[in-house]
This record gives C-alpha cells, structure tokens and sequence, in this order.
C-alpha cells in the first residue's frame, strides 16, 4: 500500500475512535415550552354562528299534517328511489351516535328518522340511507338536495327558515353551560374572558357571544370535539342545548352541568325548502310519534335516566 494512503488511513482511524471516545459536549436540546395537545380539526372562534336561539320574529309554525303519498310526491319519488336519506350525528350520545359494539347509530334523532322511513315503506330496516354530517352542514346539504331529511338535534330558527323548511317540533331543549366538578363555575357569568366551545353553525355559538361579561368562543365541526377540548383544559366550559351535554356528562362524571338555561328551543325535521308535500307528511308522522306512545318510549329509554320525566312539546300548525 503507497505510503500517503497509510497515513490517510491512520488519520481516519485516529479521528473515529476521538469520536467513540468521549462524549465530548453535549448540543443544547431544543427548548421545550408548554406541550399542549393537538387542536381538533376546524377549530375556530366566534364567527361560526348559527341562527340565534332567541330567533322567533317569525311565525315559526310548520303546516298541517298530511299522511297521504300521492303519485308523484315527493314521498312516492323517495319509495320508488328505495331509500330515505337522512342525515344525521354519530358523534352526540343519546340523540346520534355510532355503537362501537354493535356498529348501529342509535339515539332519540335515529328513531325519529326510523319512523319516517317505515312510514313512506312500511319497515326501516333496509330502507334508510344514513349520512353523517357535522352541525356546520346541515343547511348545505339540504339546499343541496344531498339527503332528504335531516334530523340532527337541530333547533328550528327564523334565519334557518330562510334556507331550509322545517318539522313541527318533536323535542324541546334549553341551552345550558357544561364545566369540570373542580372548575368552581357555576353558569355563564362566570365564563367572561374564558375559553367556551360550541359548534359551528349552532345556536349556541351565537348565545355565548351575546354572553356578558364576554367569554372567548371558540368552535368546532362536532360537539364531540368540544368534549375533549374540556377534558384537556383547552376550553374552559361547553355551552349547547341541555340533552348535548347530559350525553356529556353520562361519558365522563368528572363533569357537570350548572347554572340556568339561557335559552328555549325546539328541535325539528329538516327539509329541502319547497317540499311542502315532505313538511306535511313527517308532521303526520310525528302526530303519530306523539300520539301513539313511541315518542314517550323513546325518551324514557334514552333521555329519561339522564335528565328525568319529559313530555312532547305542545304544536300548532299554520
């Protein structure tokens, strides 16, 4: 071997075993700061909001029910289609949400679309398309004409009115505020100056920034996503209609509900705006639901153990 290629090769040697050993001075680590977790997707502020729950400068009553399915109805379109399309939640346990054991959708929002179905085709099962949709599209997908109801906690507004055709109510609901046991909040006066989540497009989001003194909104796609915001102590409070949290609180006891509800509203069925055949044939429906003891029964099995006896609102048609 020439001599220069020795010396080059003694030099290498000499060079790595330096390297190997000492440790020599370490490097100064990255500075580390407070590590909070991941945001949720689509976590936004305050400018999300959705029809104001206090929204009743209109007449907000829906039209008389019509059971029947003429030929060529809308109805009679959906039978010969063989499915209904129904939107819906899979994240709000008790009113829509998706069974990790059996893999169903269940809640209170799901038998209300069930019966829709049987009634257009005498039995649901088969026949019921489900799609689920976040707070923030329910409107969309109805102008759309993506699903043919929506049935999805979904408080019947005048602003909402504009866009979409609604139900006769089936449910009544108050939005209330939602906190940890050991926060020491005791309702929304608390809240100024903190962190409250709600769902885009939602009522709520437009309550809590009518709040005073002021809170922070900040919102989400689903209400799911503002449960675990407040179990990490990214949120301060979660505000939304009283049924939403009692959900909440059956999945983790380490929260609780507090103070009074801050608003009065009235879930509905919604409908592409036009569908006046639609509107009247899911008010018989829901006479039905509230008439024939399917709605007590789907409240006492769902509602019932989380927020005690309750009834059908009263309705009154245009």
């Amino acid at each position: 071997m020439a001599r220069g290629k020795v010396a080059a090769l003694v030099a290498a040697v000499a060079l790595l075993a330096a390297a190997c050993g000492g440790a020599g001075t370490p490097a100064d680590p990255a500075p580390v700061g407070d590590v909070r977790a991941p945001m949720p997707a689509g976590t936004g502020g305050g400018d999300q909001a959705g029809g104001s729950g206090t929204d009743n400068n209109c007449d907000t009553r829906s039209l008389s029910p019509n059971g029947s399915i003429p030929s060529g109805s809308t109805m009679d379109k959906i039978r010969s289609r063989g499915r209904l399309i129904a939107g819906v939640d899979q994240t709000n346990f008790l009113f829509g949400f998706l069974n990790p054991a059996s893999g169903n959708l269940e809640g209170f929002d799901i038998e209300i679309a069930k019966q829709i179905a049987a009634s257009i085709f005498g039995r649901w099962e088969g026949h019921v398309q489900w799609v689920a949709i976040p707070s923030s599209a329910r409107e969309n997908v109805l102008k759309d004409h993506q699903v043919d109801i929506v049935v999805r906690t979904y408080s019947i507004t005048c602003s909402r009115m504009k866009d979409v055709a609604f139900s006769a109510p089936y449910y009544q609901t108050g939005q209330e505020v939602l906190v940890a046991k050991s926060s020491g909040l005791r309702g929304m006066a608390d809240l100024g100056g903190k962190r409250v989540c709600a769902a885009k497009n939602s009522t709520s989001l437009s309550t809590i920034g009518r709040a005073q003194p002021r809170p922070i909104p900040v919102s989400v796609n689903n209400w799911s996503d503002c449960l675990v915001l407040l179990q990490q102590g990214q949120v301060d409070a979660v505000s939304t209609d009283n049924v939403i949290l009692a959900g909440m609180v059956r999945q983790d006891p380490n929260l609780e509900v507090v103070g009074e509800p801050l608003t009065r509203e009235y879930y509905g069925v919604g409908i592409p705006l036009g569908q006046d055949d639609m509107v009247r044939f899911v008010n018989a429906v829901l006479e039905n639901v509230r008439s024939g003891g399917a709605w007590q029964n789907t409240y006492k099995y769902w509602i019932e153990p989380a927020l005690g006896p309750g009834s059908p609102p009263a309705v009154s048609y245009r």
